[in-house]
């Protein structure tokens, strides 16, 4: 977990962009809030896995997003039951459910829905948000922090020690 975070923080420092640390994030958060052996998932980690994304910065925000989907579960639950209740959508529901394809997304459960729709209307605003992030982490307070006596003791610890065996 260690060597993770010192990847993270190698991927912040490093000239590479904001984007693919941010698209990792929001990979993450789609992965997190929908139960995990799904279709949609195994699109998503193969996409993790082709695109240029971060790796460690995609399974740092997996587990902290997950932690996060324990809380938005039942939210998530709720509304996919409502969406699969709607009486102007059973038709559709049933129509999908013929089909193989969409018999395998597991569109039918109320989770899985529930927590597919909540996390795509987050993805967009938690990528833009992380890269605003990133970008303010990178141009004010990496700065700062590198002038502050207490970053001057940290570079002396073993984890900075680690960081830089990564780094290099």
């Amino acid at each position: 977990m260690l060597s993770m975070l010192a990847k993270l923080l190698k991927a912040l420092n490093s000239e590479s962009a904001p984007g693919q640390i941010a698209l990792a994030f929001s990979f993450a958060l789609i992965v997190a809030l929908t139960p995990m052996f799904t279709l949609h998932n195994a699109i998503i980690l193969l996409l993790a896995f082709v695109l240029r994304i971060n790796l460690s910065a995609f399974f740092l925000a997996l587990a902290a997003f997950s932690a996060l989907a324990w809380f938005i579960d039942p939210y998530s639950a709720r509304l996919g039951e409502s969406l699969l209740a709607n009486p102007a959508l059973v038709d559709t529901w049933r129509d999908m459910y013929q089909s193989d394809f969409w018999r395998m997304t597991a569109f039918n459960h109320s989770l899985v829905l529930g927590g597919l729709i909540i996390s795509l209307l987050a993805a967009v605003p938690v990528f833009v948000l992380s890269k605003v992030l990133i970008n303010l982490y990178r141009h004010r307070l990496l700065a700062w922090f590198n002038k502050l006596k207490v970053a001057q003791v940290l570079k002396a610890s073993k984890f900075y020690n680690l960081y830089k065996s990564i780094a290099e």
